[in-house]
């Protein structure tokens, strides 16, 4: 999906989940080795989860890149080892050996999430260090790095310059519970929604599912929020963005319908 030219996608977190089997987003029947090749055809990226806890033989990487469309694209949560240790100083070695090996998705990957705790101590000066020993690119393809930063101490003035500073962007928290100051700090936004309903085939009331539409045209297209003024500050008016509006957690057994709905509308608006 693009507007102007930047381009939207709109996916969800996994997609190894009992609740979407029998008709409910993976028709009756499918085999479980084709719900990847499934959801990658109706789905604009896919954050993988699993990598938070134990990442993946480049072999793995591989064959999910093979199941997949072009155009598809995987993020990635960055492994708990690396995301819950306090001295970031310490972790190089680790983050460049996950970067090393999910680099077998070659053009399929996306953004790379670092999410830290509510209890982390790290600060912008932490966290500009931390960016700084990040590789930009990985066998010539460009990395997209963006930090979940989920202790409100954390957010100052001078954790958005050093975002900025190194082209990563803050992730845009649609939860209550953490912080959503996301000024657009990189030419990509990254946006990861929580309020799916259970009660809602499409896990959201339209008019909703019609407000993040037209955020995301805007973020795309390198407009201001008027609706979100906090997203304007120090933001590159007219840059082209590549947005990411992913449905996680919350009632997940809705978030298929939420991202398909979301796509459908970009669509109907001239922007898929």
């Amino acid at each position: 999906m693009s507007a102007a030219a930047g381009s939207i996608r709109t996916g969800i977190g996994g997609w190894v989940f009992p609740a979407w089997r029998g008709g409910t987003f993976y028709p009756a029947g499918l085999p479980q080795r084709e719900e990847l090749a499934h959801a990658s055809q109706h789905l604009g990226c896919i954050e993988i989860n699993s990598t938070f806890y134990r990442a993946q033989k480049p072999a793995i990487y591989a064959q999910w890149r093979a199941q997949t469309p072009e155009g598809f694209r995987f993020s990635a949560k960055a492994p708990r080892t690396i995301t819950q240790t306090h001295d970031l100083t310490t972790v190089g070695e680790r983050a460049e050996r996950f970067i090393n090996g999910i680099s077998a998705l070659e053009d399929r990957l996306g953004p790379l999430i670092w999410q830290f705790g509510d209890s982390h101590p790290a600060g912008a000066a932490e966290f500009d260090r931390f960016l700084g020993m990040l590789p930009r690119k990985v066998d010539g393809h460009r990395l997209q790095h963006a930090l979940e930063v989920r202790n409100p101490a954390a957010w100052t003035p001078a954790l958005l310059t050093a975002a900025r500073a190194h082209g990563a962007a803050l992730v845009f928290s649609g939860s209550d519970e953490y912080p959503s100051f996301a000024d657009p700090t990189a030419d990509f936004i990254y946006a990861r929604l929580m309020h799916s309903r259970a009660n809602l085939r499409a896990g959201y009331p339209a008019r909703a599912l019609e407000q993040w539409c037209l955020r995301a045209i805007r973020w795309a297209r390198g407009e201001d929020n008027p609706d979100l003024p906090h997203l304007a500050a120090e933001a590159p008016a007219g840059t082209p963005r590549q947005v990411y509006v992913l449905f996680i957690g919350a009632a997940k057994q809705r978030n298929p319908g939420a991202a398909m709905a979301l796509r459908d509308q970009l669509l109907q608006l001239g922007d898929g």
